[in-house]
């Protein structure tokens, strides 16, 4: 393996380390990295020293470094000009981090001329970088030095207060050295300096010259120039020009322009920060000047006057000047005035305002960008003082505007400038900007746009433009309706005037009659009037906009739109700053669709009022997507489709696609300029629109817009011509964005028909057209061009730059490649995409190396991260060896990959995913696999081969990840373990017999790899610590004291406010206290259960006290957290709460006072006390004294399911309107009164329907309950919202809560009514068709295999069938039309289930059956009925049920074939058997883990409950056919009965049950029936270790209840065959003997087992029944002759053995 890591770091490993981007990220971590290298960061570029013979001397003395790297040092110290010392060092480190080759390629490389030149070429790059790094970290600390926010401030604050000494001494001498270094050549430095050497020297060079001033310009920011120091700068300054008299200038090319610009930027704001203007400023106000540093240094300002006045050739000289005339101004005004005025004038000619803008501009755009910010706070200093202390006309008013903006963006400053007074600094350009508006709108809007910067300072600008004073015109000639006095100085309206010529009804400005109006100036050349005029600018907007709308064909379209723009863009800077103000804007907003449409229209459209146009549509996206996107599609500004889409090919060959306007624009006009506003704006509209979730209409509509994207974008804006750098990147990016939001659009979201989704275009058109190699050649970018683009970046550390953006762009290839080769539909064929991925090219020449390669890249560790992980993706998929692909460069990637992973400051995601790469190379990659195991073979013993550890073997440091040693240390997180884990894991599993058998021989193996399994122990003092606390009581006492604070902070509430926060976080610790001593009682010491009691009545009354008192929201927040606690210790303590007094009491005060709070702030709250009140009453029930809370209780709780239900009708028909599929979807109305309701488990309306059923089931009489439903009208609400939800398929939870609730009613005789009355059967009926499909084929989608307890439509429709059950079963006549038009309704559904039992044995399926069943044997009572008005269906019933028995009989009959059934046609795991939760055997964490004795125990109980399902539908099934076939004793009797009126329903056959539907049901079915039954019994009494006593019993009863039953049908039967006189006397013959035979040996059966001791049948013990015969107890023998139902089998044998 690689050596360990240096003592020495690299800077870059630094500059990582304190940006946070390593696993070192605790305080005390950085702060002893800060000290441990806190010389070097003093020293500055003086750490890195020249040559030197000691130094040489050093090198060739040490015994630890290679001979080769020594001499290579040497020769890196004469191309470098670097001592011997530190190149022998910087070549360890870079053959460390950025070597890309082997070790073994090293030596090769040191002794090959050409080879070692270029190593010396890259060498000569990582050191220029080191010195950026070191630089770069200084930089890092002055910024963040005083930020509270930062999480190393204080470390870095400590750093910075041990460097500020001399600190600026050091770097401003190296700042000179460098500007005056002589260039070197090849006498001094080598043949290798070549020109382009010299040149990267020199870039270099302005690099650091730059870097060096951006941290000098920082370091005053924050400390005190002292006068001598300004005029040493100053001097310095003037000797360099600003950075334009460089002593290399000779060398410099274009592309150093823009470093030279920035050179002269800082050192111009060095100087100003130096006069420190801003302290200046404050002495002036408070007269007190002496104070200032320079108001004593008399020689330093004469000497600074000769300074200055030589200055004036170059621009960077114009802030110094203006400066330096205030400093002068105010400290000396009588002094030197003609030098003042002429250093004023020069730094006028400089044009020093419009310097300043492109200065800030210049410096950086992002306002984060701390250098930048910095600068426009030194420039609003200046700015201020200027205005307030000169003639505001005397400077170039819109350079002066646009600086004043520029400065303004910088954070905070808006904040400032709304705190001062309006006639004070910069406060004086905005009033001059409101004496020119409206004439002028652009320069008071642009104002206005650069003061927003957060809500407060929204509401500010909104309230300013609300309410002008004043309203300026500009006239050529006097009007007629005027009246003046005779000097022209102020001007009457005469007449009342509309200030736009619009039509009558539109917005517009009334001036009245009588308005005065001051001549500002007047003259020949025209007047500009200031009328004292009153009005609201967002009216006057709404006026400019419609007078655009009118002028747009015709010439006047381009001074409209100059005056409509900055109105534009103020709207949507107010917008994306504060959404509230948007319904204000909506005069304004709602226009902009219109103003869209006739923009795009016009022959030269003018692109920018249109970007501006769809940048505001994109935030109202963000919020209401819908509304933006139905507006917007009658424009004709998108794409759209003039056919319908029915195909993705279609789609793909963009028929009957057309452009829309914008389509056209970007052709015709902003492809040509190359200028692309719109299409920005363009791509980041529809990616919201894409992200807002629309409903699948709408998303369809937007698939031409994509389209376009992925055909002629995405293919070609490489190719495009582009005017400003970057542009094409961020079009790139954009792209990708879009297309990563499609990708990650979840699956509800999609219509999953067969039409094209946008999903499923992108999916196609990437991995099938030229989109997917754009994809591909964005990836193919490589990390060599991102590190050029990085280095040739000026900014220190922008988060915005060129740099940035492409390593962004390149991510999102990665990520959406990966979702793409996810998300494919499976296919025989290769893709395009997958082709283009995993092709192999000579010399490297393809993808899977350059992805590979990015583990070279250290600026941004998600982009390796990113890379490896498709690279998983594609080992595990795709047909390809990576080996093969990666080529010649494999075992030096492979290095780089374990050098990474071995690092202890490397980004634990990128070992993770390395790792897991690994794992899956493990299986599917067997030639990497063994390259990263580096296995070397050795003969051993016996001939026999040995295994050992290679030096570069994985192996290494995946044993040292899972070492006991390390666990708990900083680069060895339990996330790392679990991978290592895993990868070897994935070696065992795939039988690597020779990486297993080295492992086993290690050291302390198999002991470490125990480690992670004996987790869980705790220290003996903690254990001590816990138990002292129980023992003094401390439960207790912060119980109460928790108790008592909440109900101080609730009672003192404008007083407890203020530490509120300290409160919470309290509450919050004490709750997760309690949390965890409820799941681990024993070692937080919480046992006894008078402690757990009184907590839990402390956390009660605490509840109470927070949500009963007067409510504000820190009490609200209060009450929910203790809610929260309240409801798990409910869960968790249940047998604590069943003893506990009067709970129900204060629960229903909490719920009164709740259901009258804010329903926005309670919403959550108001569940959890829902929840609190379920679980009590399932514990406690309501006792005597709890019986009074009942009335107001059930009147609270319907009064919110009735509200509830109403909101979800709402809700629901909204989203039908909408087109919206999604069940769970964010509302597109953000402005409703009340949000979207929506249907979760755990929501207030589910919550409170169970509550409902709680109270209903614990009212038994029901009088409450009705007297409830008398005054509120729950029902008919519920059952309205319960068939909308039915016919719309949406709220499962919510309908299935409704008729869990109805089921209870439907128990008792008042409550059926009371449903049957408000209209079930109409609610139910029709509208349940809805939520299942019966196909053709018999099949049906709700015979899933899903879990019968998971929330589905299936699940609904069973309890509609119990429901129906239910109802007849309590009302019997009076519902019998509409039970017999509910199994009319769903009849095909019905006979569908019955026949499904014998193809899907799913506990879902049979539970299905089995209710269907039930309901069937209710009907069955009312057979004369059913014949009168179904007779077809009757008999299809019939004929239904009695294969349904011979089904049953058979999967009880073969249990193999049921267990292979269960096995292969569910392929599902093992359903739980009907154990209760707390018997069940407990999960193992692994497979692997349980053993096989426990897998069979398993397999049984699952067996069990199939058989338990099977066997209550047969004894259903067989009570049910008893009303269809004659009464026993009746036809036994009754020699006269009418035989037709019964269908023989087994035919005369006693074969054994067969699975083949063809094989009619016999006599043998019901033979095998019993006998099945029979044998059950035994085996139950021989095996019952499976189950418990109470399970066994009731087994034993069903079993016994299935006899009875078919026993009675078989003589009912035989007995109607015997009597028909169609039937053979032959075959009534063999009918009699072969059930003399069968029955006789039954019977002696029977007697065996009673003798043994039986339960008899549980009649209406287990099932609803309707037998008549009531259930004897059983558990002792008795003479079989007391069996009323085996007295009635020998009598029949009797009879036919006559």
């Amino acid at each position: 393996m690689a050596e360990s890591e240096m003592n020495v770091r690299s800077c870059r490993e630094l500059w990582t380390i304190l940006m946070g981007r390593s696993a070192l990220r605790e305080t005390t971590q950085i702060g002893a990295e800060l000290d441990r290298h806190w010389d070097r960061l003093h020293q500055g570029l003086s750490y890195y020293k020249p040559p030197s013979s000691t130094s040489a001397g050093k090198v060739k003395e040490k015994k630890d470094v290679a001979q080769p790297l020594k001499d290579f040092g040497l020769r890196i110290s004469k191309l470098l000009g670097l001592d011997e010392q530190q190149s022998v060092q910087l070549l360890q480190c870079y053959l460390q981090e950025d070597y890309r080759g082997t070790r073994d390629s090293l030596k090769v490389v040191f002794k090959d001329e050409r080879q070692s030149q270029a190593l010396l070429f890259k060498i000569a790059d990582y050191y220029y970088e080191e010195r950026i790094c070191l630089l770069r970290c200084v930089l890092l600390l002055l910024t963040y030095f005083q930020d509270e926010r930062h999480p190393y401030r204080a470390e870095y604050c400590n750093c910075v207060n041990k460097l500020e000494k001399d600190l600026v001494s050091n770097y401003q001498s190296q700042f000179e050295n460098l500007f005056r270094a002589e260039a070197p050549t090849w006498e001094t430095h080598g043949n290798l300096m070549t020109e382009r050497q010299v040149s990267r020297w020199f870039l270099q060079c302005l690099r650091e010259q730059s870097l060096l001033l951006e941290i000098i310009f920082l370091y005053y920011a924050y400390f005190e120039m002292s006068p001598s120091d300004l005029l040493s700068f100053t001097k310095m300054f003037k000797e360099q020009g600003f950075g334009l008299r460089q002593t290399n200038r000779h060398l410099v090319d274009k592309s150093m322009d823009e470093l030279v610009e920035r050179i002269g930027y800082l050192s111009s704001l060095i100087l100003v920060e130096g006069m420190d203007i801003d302290f200046l400023h404050k002495c002036a106000l408070e007269d007190c000047t002496e104070q200032h540093q320079f108001s004593s240094a008399r020689d330093v300002i004469k000497e600074m006057d000769q300074l200055l006045l030589t200055f004036g050739d170059i621009p960077h000289h114009g802030p110094v000047l203006l400066a330096w005339v205030l400093l002068r101004h105010t400290l000396r005004p009588d002094e030197s005035s003609p030098v003042i005025r002429r250093i004023g004038n020069t730094a006028l000619q400089l044009e020093v305002f419009k310097y300043l803008s492109t200065m800030l501009k210049g410096l950086g755009v992002s306002g984060n960008n701390c250098t930048a910010s910095t600068a426009k706070m030194c420039i609003y200093g200046l700015l201020s003082f200027v205005i307030a202390s000169f003639e505001e006309e005397t400077a170039q008013c819109s350079h002066l505007i646009d600086a004043a903006c520029e400065v303004l963006s910088a954070p905070n400053l808006a904040e400032v400038f709304w705190e001062m007074k309006p006639n004070m600094g910069l406060g004086m350009i905005l009033d001059s900007a409101v004496g020119m508006f409206p004439h002028k709108i652009g320069p008071l809007l642009q104002l206005l746009t650069a003061l927003l910067s957060n809500k407060s300072t929204v509401k500010k600008v909104y309230n300013f433009l609300d309410k002008m004073f004043f309203y300026t015109q500009v006239y050529k000639h006097k009007p007629n309706d005027i009246i003046s006095k005779d000097d022209e100085t102020l001007w009457r309206r005469q007449t009342p005037k509309l200030l736009y010529p619009l039509g009558e009804g539109q917005t517009n400005l009334w001036m009245p009659q009588g308005v005065l109006g001051q001549v500002m100036i007047g003259g020949d050349q025209g007047y500009v009037v200031r009328w004292d005029y009153s009005y609201s600018s967002w009216t006057l907007f709404t006026c400019e906009v419609e007078m655009l709308l009118h002028v747009v064909s015709t010439a006047d379209v381009i001074a409209h739109c100059a005056r409509v723009k900055p109105i534009l863009d103020l709207v949507h800077k107010i917008i994306s700053t504060d959404w509230t103000v948007s319904d204000c804007l909506l005069p304004l907003t709602s226009r902009i669709y219109m103003l869209l449409q006739r923009l795009t229209s016009v022959i030269n459209p003018p692109v920018d009022v249109i970007a501006s146009c769809v940048n505001c549509l994109s935030v109202l996206a963000a919020r209401m997507p819908g509304k933006v996107w139905s507006s917007l599609h009658h424009t004709g500004f998108l794409p759209f489709a003039s056919n319908p889409l029915t195909s993705i090919t279609q789609c793909v060959s963009a028929e009957g696609m057309k452009a829309g306007n914008y389509g056209n624009l970007l052709v015709q006009i902003e492809q040509p300029r190359g200028e692309y506003a719109v299409t920005i704006a363009f791509l980041r509209l529809i990616t919201t629109l894409v992200k807002g979730q629309l409903g699948s209409t709408q998303n369809k509509g937007l698939i031409p817009c994509v389209l376009l994207v992925l055909k002629e974008m995405l293919p070609t804006y490489h190719k495009w011509r582009y005017n400003t750098y970057g542009v094409r990147e961020r079009i790139g990016c954009l792209i990708l964005e879009l297309i990563h939001a499609i990708l990650n659009l979840s699956p509800e979201g999609e219509d999953q028909g067969s039409t094209p989704t946008l999903q499923s275009l992108c999916i196609y058109s990437l991995a099938n057209t030229e989109a997917g190699q754009a994809v591909v050649n964005i990836m193919g970018v490589g990390v060599d061009t991102i590190d050029v683009v990085l280095a040739a970046q000026p900014s220190s550390c922008g988060s915005e730059g060129p740099g940035q953006i492409l390593i962004q762009t390149v991510k999102l290839a990665f990520s959406v490649t990966n979702n793409v080769i996810r998300l494919k539909p499976p296919s025989d064929v290769v893709s395009p995409l997958e082709q283009a991925l995993t092709q192999h090219g000579g010399h490297g020449n393809n993808l899977i190396v350059v992805l590979a390669k990015y583990i070279y890249h250290k600026h941004d560790p998600a982009l390796p991260r990113l890379a490896i992980q498709l690279l998983k993706r594609l080992a595990t998929v795709a047909p390809m060896s990576v080996y093969a692909c990666l080529g010649s460069d494999a075992a030096a990637i492979r290095d780089a990959f374990l050098t990474r992973l071995q690092s202890k400051t490397e980004d634990m995601r990128i070992k993770v995913m390395i790792l897991e790469f690994l794992t899956v190379a493990v299986e599917t990659q067997p030639g990497l696999i063994e390259l990263f195991l580096n296995l070397d073979v050795k003969d051993g013993s016996e001939g026999s081969k040995e295994f050992l550890l290679g030096e570069w073997s994985c192996l290494h440091v995946v044993l040292d990840l899972i070492d006991s040693k390390q666990q708990g240390k900083y680069w060895c997180p339990p996330l790392l373990q679990r991978a290592a884990l895993a990868f070897l894991l994935a070696l065992w599993q795939d039988r690597r017999d020779s990486a297993i058998s080295v492992l086993r021989t290690k050291d302390q193996f198999w002991e470490n790899l125990m480690t992670s399994t004996m987790f869980g122990s705790l220290e003996q003092s903690l254990k001590d610590g816990l138990q002292r606390f129980s023992n003094a009581r401390r439960y207790e006492y912060w119980s109460q004291y928790v108790k008592s604070l909440v109900c101080h902070v609730t009672e003192m509430e404008d007083e407890g406010i203020c530490y509120f926060p300290e409160t919470q976080m309290l509450i919050s610790a004490w709750r997760m206290l309690l949390i965890l001593s409820t799941s681990h009682s024993d070692v937080m010491q919480l046992t006894d259960n008078s402690t757990k009691l009184k907590l839990f009545m402390d956390v009660l009354d605490g509840t109470k006290a927070a949500l009963t008192t007067p409510m504000s929201v820190p009490c609200l927040r209060l009450g929910s957290m203790t809610a929260t606690l309240l409801l798990i210790l409910l869960k968790q303590w249940r047998s604590v709460v069943a003893t506990a007094p009067d709970i129900l009491s204060p629960l229903s005060l909490i719920l009164e006072s709740v259901l009258q709070a804010d329903q926005h702030l309670m919403e959550r709250t108001k569940a959890k006390i829902f929840s609190t009140l379920i679980s009590v009453l399932q514990i406690q029930g309501l006792n005597s004294g709890d019986i009074s809370q009942l009335p107001q209780l059930l009147l609270s709780v319907c009064e919110t399911v009735k509200d509830e239900a109403l909101a979800l009708i709402d809700s629901t028909r909204h989203m039908s309107h909408m087109g919206d599929a999604a069940e769970d979807e964010d509302s597109m109305e953000t402005d409703s009164p009340r949000g979207l309701q929506k249907d979760q488990r755990d929501g207030v309306c589910v919550l409170a329907l169970h509550l409902a059923k709680e109270l209903c089931r614990t009212d038994e009489d029901g009088e409450h309950w009705v007297s409830v439903m008398r005054k509120i009208p729950v029902l008919p609400s519920v059952l309205s919202a319960v068939e909308l939800s039915l016919r719309s398929k949406h709220n499962v939870y919510f309908t299935e809560a409704a008729l869990h609730l109805l089921l209870t009613l439907a128990r008792t005789p008042q409550g059926a009514a009371a449903v049957a009355g408000a209209g079930v059967t109409q609610t139910i009926c029709l509208p349940l068709l809805s939520v299942y499909e019966v196909s053709s084929n018999g099949a049906s989608q709700s015979f899933s295999r899903k879990s019968q307890d998971s929330a589905c439509w299936p699940g609904v429709y069973r309890l509609c069938m119990s429901l129906m059950e239910s109802l007849l079963k309590t009302l019997r006549y009076n519902f019998i039309n509409e039970a017999l038009d509910f199994v009319g309704v769903h009849q095909e559904r019905i006979l569908q289930c019955l026949n499904a039992v014998r193809t899907v044995q799913s506990l879902a399926c049979l539970d299905e059956a089995d209710h269907t069943v039930g309901f069937l044997l209710q009907l069955s009572s009312f057979c004369k009925e059913w014949q009168f008005h179904l007779p077809k269906l009757l008999h299809d019933i019939q004929v239904n049920l009695c294969y349904l028995c011979q089904t049953c009989t058979y999967l009880l009959h073969s249990k193999k074939m049921l267990h292979h059934y269960l096995q292969a046609k569910n392929g599902e795991a093992m359903p739980p058997g009907p154990l209760p939760r707390t018997q069940r055997p407990t999960q193992t964490p692994t497979k692997e883990a349980a053993c096989g004795g426990e897998r069979e125990e398993a397999e049984q109980k699952a067996l069990l409950a199939v058989q338990c399902s099977l066997l209550k539908i047969l004894s259903k099934t067989l009570a049910a056919l008893q009303h269809f076939t004659p009464d026993c004793c009746q036809i036994l009797l009754d020699q006269c009965m009418d035989l037709a009126e019964y269908r023989t329903l087994f035919v005369l056959s006693f074969t054994t049950p067969a699975f083949d539907p063809d094989v009619a049901p016999s006599f043998g079915t019901l033979l095998a029936t019993i006998n099945v039954a029979l044998s059950m019994l035994s085996e139950v009494r021989v095996t019952p270790s499976i189950a418990s006593s109470d399970e066994i019993q009731a087994l034993k009863s069903l079993l016994m209840f299935t006899m009875e039953n078919c026993f009675y049908v078989l003589i009912s039967q035989a007995v109607r065959c015997l009597k028909d006189p169609s039937i053979l006397p032959r075959d009534k013959q063999r009918l009699k003997q072969e059930l003399s035979s069968e029955l006789s040996t039954l019977l002696s059966s029977l007697s065996r087992h009673f003798r043994r001791g039986s339960p008899s049948s549980p009649a209406t013990g287990i099932l609803h029944s309707t037998q008549s015969k009531p259930p004897t107890p059983g558990s002792k023998a008795r003479d079989e002759g007391q069996e009323p139902f085996i007295q009635l089998v020998q009598a029949f044998v009797r009879l036919v053995q006559r």
